[in-house]
């Protein structure tokens, strides 16, 4: 007899609850899945030009002459100009004052143009990332993709790739259609063979919609097994992966832009190992007797499923391995029993990305399973049900929302709802594997699965038992297999333009908020400063984190005699969370002078 494979994931509330929590009211019925393309940003009014001296003039290498130069070209043109830094290319950086309109700024660019000591002018222009956060109604609260603590950092990801191109197989209990998935699912397959398990009157055939893995009765299934409804597994584990974005509803995917492949295996009573070995086969690529050659091969598969054995049986390792060889990574969860994952199969398996849950707090998850065979982590949730009111959840805000269907038992409207389990940590690490296969088609499975390992970062929490290398950072592992710039989840520039004083002989420090910005800050954060001050030998300059931690921009200097701090630090504060309050701290070490700064800032 096959083995039998159960869904691994929790339902982390009734549907009573699911409706007080987030009811019609709060999401808008939409239209299909629209275009994802996005219009250009508005152009941003010029406030700096950058200007290009001659060499050989006094301007091209003196930040005083530069000074210089600015105030009386702001003169000349009734701005107020003033110089702000060197570029590293030796060009000065020119601040325009603040309320400069077109023609303002055309008649400070052709002051400058008319001076011959000038090679060239030109407005500092504004870039915006290209990937924006999504408007997805439920966005705010898919935690798990932003959040510092408890999140994978996946907007960070979405400036270099969406996922578009690759296809990903969820082999699961198949597809209660959803308008939030229909644009990005192609054709799959039911490879259920018995037709009771099936609820569709027939064996196998080319259909793989969900028609319900409800139990009416105890005992139904073996003894001890338990009578519910049905669970829309394989639909909430595809909106994770790709549900569509930017189209006013829902929820976004992990890889918005890849294709979901839906491969039924999960029925009445959950599903045999025969079934699900050949449906492995079949969504890589592989050819199974009797089955039709599947037209959209998957590079990615996720199993959130499996079931109790001591070793992988041969059926898996055999469908595995021959995906793998054929290029597919195979996405696997580690269970819900709270033991040893090595007691679980396929997640025991060979040559699988094995995923473990955490919680929003950054804990391993109560019900995970852990072990040395676990590869990394990912967020699956953690609810918590009453005690006193059974089956009401506490906690749903604390799941991982997605795509699902109301119907209790067959399929009635689609809905969102949270649920738990390591099932919904598998199939972020599968839309992670879509988002670096696109970025990178020659990207093998063992490849994917060590850049994941060696960017993830350490499980914030506790973890008893093991939890891999940490949870995923999606935006740093995409930057190290395409060596651009991690995205870290907002961005740009932050500033505090109020003058603080800084008296003789003492410490001021000057605050300002980081909000937006998720995961941690970058190892080259720049930091901008502008401190008027006679003798600036008398200052030491610390940049203050949000936990305490002091990084040191400048030592004081006895023989440092001249005015003013004008300049950009670079600081590695890659171990700093970005979010929250820093501080640039100034010290007047000596007696005699005394200044203000004027403004800093931070650029992430």
């Amino acid at each position: 007899m096959a083995a039998a494979a159960t869904i691994l994931g929790v339902t982390a509330t009734s549907s009573a609850a699911v409706a007080a929590q987030a009811g019609p009211s709060d999401r808008p019925v939409a239209p299909a899945a629209q275009s994802m393309a996005q219009d250009a940003p508005d152009a941003a009014p010029v406030e700096k030009v950058i200007v290009t001296y001659k060499s050989r003039t006094a301007e091209a290498t003196s930040n005083s002459a530069a000074k210089t130069d600015a105030a009386e070209k702001g003169r000349k043109t009734g701005e107020k100009l003033s110089f702000e830094r060197r570029l590293a290319g030796g060009g000065a950086l020119v601040d325009l004052g603040g309320g400069a309109d077109a023609k303002d700024v055309t008649e400070v660019m052709d002051a400058f143009r008319d001076d011959p000591a000038v090679a060239s002018v030109e407005p500092d222009i504004r870039a915006f990332p290209m990937a924006v956060t999504p408007n997805d109604t439920d966005y705010a609260k898919q935690w798990d993709f932003f959040e510092s603590t408890g999140g994978m950092n996946v907007p960070g990801a979405w400036d270099t790739t969406t996922g578009s191109g690759v296809t990903v197989a969820v082999i699961d209990t198949g597809y209660a259609g959803h308008s939030d998935l229909s644009a990005n699912t192609v054709s799959g397959y039911d490879f259920i063979s018995d037709s009771a398990d099936a609820r569709d009157g027939n064996g196998r055939d080319g259909d793989p919609t969900d028609e319900g893995d409800w139990n009416a009765t105890d005992n139904e299934c073996y003894f001890g097994s338990k009578a519910g409804d049905s669970s829309w597994h394989g639909t909430h584990v595809a909106g994770t992966v790709a549900a569509a974005a930017n189209n006013n509803k829902g929820v976004a995917g992990v890889a918005y832009g890849a294709k979901v492949q839906h491969v039924r295996v999960l029925g009445k009573c959950g599903g045999a190992s025969s079934d699900i070995a050949d449906a492995i086969t079949w969504a890589s690529g592989g050819s199974v007797p009797g089955v039709p050659a599947n037209p959209n091969p998957s590079q990615v598969i996720n199993l959130s499923l499996g079931g109790a054995s001591s070793t992988c049986p041969s059926v898996y390792r055999n469908a595995i391995n021959g995906a793998v060889s054929r290029g597919t990574t195979v996405v696997v969860a580690a269970g819900n029993s709270n033991a040893d994952v090595s007691g679980f199969t396929p997640a025991n398996c060979a040559n699988v990305i094995n995923v473990a849950a955490t919680s929003r707090e950054g804990n391993r998850s109560f019900y995970s399973n852990y072990g040395s065979g676990i590869d990394i982590s990912a967020p699956g949730g953690e609810t918590r049900r009453a005690t006193d009111t059974p089956g009401t959840v506490t906690t749903p805000e604390n799941g991982i929302l997605s795509t699902l269907n109301s119907g209790a038992t067959t399929r009635s409207s689609e809905n969102y709802e949270p649920y738990m389990g390591t099932s919904m940590a598998a199939p972020h690490i599968a839309g992670l594997a879509a988002l670096l296969k696109s970025a990178d088609s020659s990207l093998t499975p063992a490849e994917i699965e060590t850049a994941m390992k060696d960017n993830a970062r350490p499980v914030p929490g506790s973890c008893s038992g093991g939890c891999g290398v940490g949870i995923a950072d999606a935006a740093k592992t995409v930057e190290a297999v395409t060596g651009g710039t991690p995205g870290g989840g907002g961005g740009g520039t932050f500033s505090n333009t109020s003058n603080v004083t800084i008296s003789d002989n003492s410490t001021s420090v000057s605050s300002l908020s980081v909000t937006g910005v998720t995961g941690n800050a970058p190892s080259d954060l720049k930091v901008g400063v502008d401190i008027v001050h006679t003798y600036r030998g008398d200052l030491v300059i610390d940049l203050i984190a949000p936990d305490g931690s002091a990084y040191r921009l400048k030592n004081s200097s006895g023989s440092d005699s001249a005015d003013d701090v004008l300049g950009t630090y670079t600081v590695d504060a890659s171990s700093e969370l970005a979010a929250g309050v820093w501080q640039l701290q100034v010290r007047d070490v000596y007696r005699g002078d005394t200044g203000y700064i004027d403004a800093w800032s931070l650029t992430f």
